[in-house]
């Protein structure tokens, strides 16, 4: 199976605003970024019941577009209330556009299946060449299945290191704008260091998502091991006084 982004020529604000993660604030959030080659890649606002690690639409839109070794070019928009506007649109210079309506050009596919040849290790080790790192020369891709195949992701690094996300948080925050909520397993891969293991920001991350789930590591010396998400983070923060007001 082959899942594209829905057209944007069926698609209006308010479809890709459904498609926001926002069950604490309620709030969605929706951008889509248009790279320089003229690519098109959605993001929305991605919560966590840990407030301070909520991805913008904007990160999202901007890290996905980078992660595909594309650059952004301009941004569209419905409305000037977006987190992090002024920051990514200063990073690439980007121009702002306000539309009621959505560019009429095709989505990139963002879905994949697996090719049986390649095998699940060598396309994340293939994948590590995407990764944009220009500060910590240290790559990390994942990814995201689905009953249906898979997405990929790979750690972003902008100038301000704290806008940049992890390769676990860009394939999550692709897979919900690209409307896949239903995941299985999560693979992560690192080639340098002793093991492969997900950041705790994206432990806290991936619990709101797969909070049940296979966890495999591929570590640096060709070893593999697996964990369920509650194993790598068994006290993750929640609470029951944060109740979603939206679901």
């Amino acid at each position: 199976m082959q899942l594209t982004l829905q057209s944007t020529n069926d698609m209006n604000w308010s479809t890709l605003n459904e498609r926001t993660y926002a069950p604490y604030s309620g709030k969605a959030k929706a951008c889509v970024v248009e790279s320089r080659s003229g690519k098109l890649f959605a993001g929305v606002r991605v919560e966590n019941i840990s407030y301070p690690i909520t991805i913008p639409a904007v990160q999202a839109a901007c890290t996905i577009c980078l992660s595909e070794k594309e650059i952004p070019a301009k941004l569209y928009l419905e409305d000037d209330g977006l987190n992090q506007l002024h920051f990514w649109k200063k990073e690439f210079n980007l121009k702002i556009v306000k539309t009621d309506s959505l560019p009429e050009l095709p989505v990139e596919d963002l879905y994949h299946n697996l090719d049986a040849d390649l095998g699940i290790t060598n396309r994340l080790k293939e994948l590590l060449n995407q990764a944009v790192i220009p500060n910590s020369d240290f790559p990390v891709s994942a990814l995201l299945f689905t009953s249906d195949g898979y997405l990929e992701g790979v750690n972003v690094e902008v100038s301000d290191w704290s806008k940049g996300l992890c390769a676990e948080r860009v394939v999550l925050s692709k897979a919900i704008a690209a409307g896949v909520s239903e995941f299985t397993r999560l693979e992560i891969h690192a080639k340098k260091g002793e093991i492969s293991s997900p950041c705790g920001a994206c432990r806290q991350v991936i619990a709101e998502f797969l909070p049940y789930h296979d966890i495999i590591l591929h570590h640096a010396d060709g070893t593999s091991s697996e964990h369920l998400t509650l194993d790598l983070l068994p006290f993750n923060f929640k609470s029951s006084s944060l109740k979603k007001i939206n679901v």
